[in-house]
């Protein structure tokens, strides 16, 4: 029973250290993203002029 509490442990840590590294890895791609995709709205909005009535 000890060894299978020591193992959930081990497994349990191994996990978080993957999830924080990949996270750790794609926060900044992901925040780049999310902002040139604002920025894309943002100059698409910006140059509907006479266009009002399109849809996106």
């Amino acid at each position: 029973m000890f060894w299978k509490i020591v193992l959930g442990i081990v497994l349990v840590w191994i996990v978080l250290t993957v999830v924080g590294a990949l996270v750790k890895f794609l926060f900044p791609l992901i925040a780049l993203s999310v902002l040139v995709f604002g920025l894309y709205l943002l100059f698409k909005a910006m140059g509907k002029k006479d266009r009002a009535d399109m849809p996106l």
